[in-house]
């Protein structure tokens, strides 16, 4: 993993750390992996991780868990 993907990841965790809506974090997960995506690049295996992540915590907090 290169310096700005870890930088990327380390702003993401931030503000999943300080936001309590899910799906303002995973919007910005999106968004991040869209950038990487538009600029051909392949998108990091813990970046897809933590969508998957984001995605669930949505799901639940849509279901009141």
């Amino acid at each position: 993993m290169n310096a700005s993907v870890a930088q990327e990841l380390v702003e993401l965790n931030g503000l999943i750390d300080e936001v309590d809506d899910p799906r303002e974090c995973y919007a910005a997960v999106c968004d991040c992996i869209r950038k990487h995506r538009e600029a051909g690049n392949e998108i990091p295996e813990d970046l897809a991780r933590l969508e998957r992540v984001m995605l669930t915590e949505c799901l639940s907090a849509s279901q009141g868990r």
